[in-house]
């Protein structure tokens, strides 16, 4: 069958009812210079076994972290995700289910949201989540929108730190562009906020402060006492979080956070070329009617049996268009749900065991690599799971080079900070071994 099904007849009853005499009149309006005139050049079918065997030599050429030995990070990570994730989600019923909107047909993917807002809350130590978002980017960007609106839209000014991953803060001034906010770095020293500046340039015009923990460097910042400087001036205080990390250290709800975002990619869903993942936002209960998105509630049924519902829909698709808080239409649900069988599957010891992995191996090789002629720590402080290594070239040739030798080595700083040309940004998660890390090592004697 014709890849478009419509006989001759069908073609001249719909150009009659548009009183049209050919097709060919249909594109007049393009000019004849850039029409294609010649056959498309579409390559002959192929049977089932040729066209598996043709997929799989394409295939071929991809490159594979399970055969290559990978440091990227800079928010994407290359995590262990158990198989039982994978064998969950590929289920037809979460496959195939849409929007929640009816109840009494989708209790499974509403429970699934349930189940997934309150194994955020649990990591978190927050009140409340919603049912996730598109990216952690853009879940940054709604909770400077949260702030916005939870002060009236009075205050204008956000104090973002210098360690926020800078694509991050190019999602957050897009969003915010016609909302005349004024978006000031707050003062670094090495590399994490400068606290004793920070006390001179916090005031009551601030409506939030912005911070990343561990931030773009990997580095841990002081969340408790950046925390009470905002809310001695009123301000909220929103924290981005990577949740692999919560496995170790204190949670946003301990510091009081306002509001707790980060990427959800970490979680079980392997890189993807730093595709899918999903952003999670979680609050304290009084921001609940300014969060974006959907949250799913629990209920009981007119016989006393438990049930789920959307219970907050804050969109603008919905009843309330003109007050609605976000125009986040999608919740990234079958990706939010592989966050919540990982959280599930490895536990609160198993994520503590992931991130205590990852923070010794990268101290590990963080302390080889500055034993090396020429190569440095860029900062010294305390760091998580990433860190920024000054090399004796450029980054760009040295990652170059060691690719060629199945070695993803990191990402240069280059790639956001132009000046930035010798430094690299490293990452090391619980699937490098110390083989590879040592392996790493030799490889930079040489380059």
């Amino acid at each position: 069958m014709a890849y478009i099904p419509h006989t001759a007849e069908d073609i001249r009853e719909m150009l009659k009812a548009i009183g049209q005499e050919s097709v060919e009149s249909l594109f007049q309006n393009i000019p004849a210079a850039v029409r294609l005139r010649e056959k498309y050049k579409i390559p002959q079918g192929m049977s089932e076994l040729e066209l598996w065997k043709h997929m799989l030599q394409l295939a071929g050429k991809n490159e594979d972290l399970d055969r290559n030995t990978s440091f990227l990070g800079a928010g994407v990570y290359d995590h262990c995700v158990p198989i039982l994730v994978d064998y969950l989600t590929a289920r037809s019923e979460f496959w195939t289910s849409y929007t929640p909107y009816q109840p009494e047909a989708s209790q499974g993917s509403l429970q699934a949201i349930f189940e997934y807002q309150t194994a955020i809350c649990e990591l978190t130590g927050m009140d409340v989540s919603n049912a996730s978002m598109y990216d952690g980017a853009s879940a940054m960007a709604e909770a400077v929108l949260l702030a916005y609106f939870h002060h009236h839209q009075e205050r204008k000014i956000f104090l973002m730190a210098p360690g926020l991953h800078p694509e991050y803060s190019e999602v957050a001034a897009s969003y915010m562009k016609n909302f005349a906010l004024q978006f000031d770095k707050m003062p670094e020293q090495n590399g994490r906020i400068d606290l004793a500046k920070l006390k001179e340039k916090i005031s009551d015009q601030v409506a939030g402060v912005v911070v990343a923990s561990p931030n773009f460097y990997g580095l841990i910042e002081e969340m408790a006492a950046i925390s009470e400087l905002a809310h001695q001036v009123g301000a909220l205080m929103i924290a981005v979080v990577n949740p692999i990390s919560l496995g170790l250290l204190a949670p946003p709800g301990s510091y009081m956070a306002d509001v707790a975002v980060g990427e959800g990619q970490p979680l079980g869903i392997p890189p993807a070329w730093g595709g899918l993942g999903f952003g999670f936002l979680a609050a304290r209960e009084e921001h609940l009617r300014k969060m974006p998105g959907r949250i799913a509630g629990q209920t009981v049924d007119e016989d006393g049996k438990r049930g789920f519902v959307l219970t907050i829909q804050t969109r603008e698709q919905h009843i309330r268009r003109e007050k609605a808080t976000s125009n986040i239409c999608s919740n990234q649900a079958l990706m939010a749900l592989r966050g919540l069988i990982y959280m599930a599957t490895v536990g609160k010891q198993g994520l503590q065991e992931v991130a205590t992995q990852c923070v010794q191996k990268a101290h590990y090789l963080a302390n080889q690599i500055k034993s090396l002629p020429s190569y440095t720590l860029r900062y010294d402080a305390p760091f998580f799971h990433e860190f920024v290594v000054g090399c004796p070239k450029p980054a760009k040739e040295i990652t170059s080079k060691l690719q060629k030798n199945n070695i993803y080595a990191g990402i240069p700083m280059e790639r956001w900070f132009p000046e930035r040309s010798h430094d690299l940004l490293v990452s090391v998660t619980e699937c490098v071994s110390k083989q590879q890390m040592d392996n790493l090592v030799s490889q930079l004697k040489t380059v």
